[in-house]
């Protein structure tokens, strides 16, 4: 059976309210959570973005289900301040905490004012960053000299089983480039045969762990309802890489977005009103060969989506799965 969980956006809700979502979709049944790690939103309509470390911590306490972030070590994140809060997040909740290692975005990382490298820059950087994670956690001391600098670093807190480093990637060329040092795969939902690219290449090349899938939904009692709220907050679905990593401010991503074209927004999230259409289309994205499935349901308000989750969606979609 497919794992089914919630996605935690910190672009779109304070960080109090995320709090009692993701508490609520444990009681509605979601196997486990996992959330985004964001400086800024993606539009000044989100208007939030709190800081997820601080938030993993609360939420991991306040559940009892596993939960994952996904992060970018490098620029913003030093590679062993995220080794250690890895570490002391893994040793307080043993078994329950992992993390997906992105090369990141620029509307996130440019407020260190260094400059933004190229994607093979950052790709350098990541495999870096995610060899001196692990040495740490393995209880090493470790100095590096490369695309990050680490100088005689050691952590004295460390769990007793070392957090999974997943890679988050989009394309099939970063998705085989990760399996040489991932635990697993995490991606975000395109089209069908863009995803099977990226799974066979992952898995082609070796890879290793689950296969997870991030699925962006928009839920209401209406096709027309559900569609005004992925106009309003998802907007910058429409967006793909590689002009998304590069894009700075809010404000720019809205620009870039342009007059809201509905089938393109459709293509990037799952409008919906209908639990048995939204099991089934979910269903045949999972049938691709995916561990875990995370639903994300755009709007800012997620009380009537847990709720519908938890009597009808869930139960729908874990027969076709």
């Amino acid at each position: 059976m497919v794992f089914i969980g919630f996605h935690a956006s910190h672009e779109q809700l304070p960080p109090s309210a995320l709090l009692d979502d993701v508490c609520r979709a444990e009681e509605a049944g979601f196997d486990g959570a996992m959330c985004s790690d964001h400086l800024a939103p993606w539009s000044p309509r989100q208007g939030e973005s709190g800081f997820a470390w601080s938030w993993l911590g609360a939420a991991l306490a306040r559940t009892r289900f596993p939960i994952g972030v996904v992060t970018a070590p490098g620029q913003r994140y030093h590679p062993v301040i995220v080794a250690q809060a890895a570490a002391t997040l893994a040793e307080m909740f043993p078994g329950r905490f992992w993390a997906a290692l992105g090369s990141g975005e620029a509307m996130n990382e440019h407020v260190t004012g260094d400059p933004w490298p190229t994607k093979d820059e950052r790709n350098a950087r990541l495999l870096e960053s995610a060899a001196v994670m692990r040495r740490l956690l393995a209880g090493e001391e470790v100095s590096h000299d490369g695309h990050v600098t680490v100088h005689r670093a050691r952590l004295w807190s460390l769990p007793s089983v070392a957090p999974s480093f997943l890679a988050a990637a989009v394309s099939a060329e970063t998705a085989g480039w990760a399996a040489s040092w991932a635990d697993g795969l995490a991606t975000v939902a395109q089209a069908p045969d863009a995803l099977r690219g990226v799974v066979d290449a992952y898995r082609s090349a070796g890879g290793r762990g689950p296969c997870v899938l991030q699925v962006h939904v928009s839920w209401a009692d209406s096709d027309e309802e559900a569609m005004a709220i992925a106009r309003d907050q998802w907007r910058h679905g429409v967006i793909t890489p590689p002009r998304t990593w590069d894009i700075e401010q809010p404000e720019e991503f809205d620009g870039a977005a342009g007059q809201v074209d509905d089938e393109a927004l459709r293509g990037a999230v799952i409008v919906a009103h209908d639990p048995d259409d939204l099991a089934e289309r979910v269903g045949e994205l999972a049938a691709i060969g995916f561990d875990r499935v995370y639903l994300h349901h755009v709007g800012q308000e997620q009380s009537g989506f847990l709720a519908a989750a938890e009597t009808a969606i869930l139960p729908r979609l874990r027969e076709r799965t």
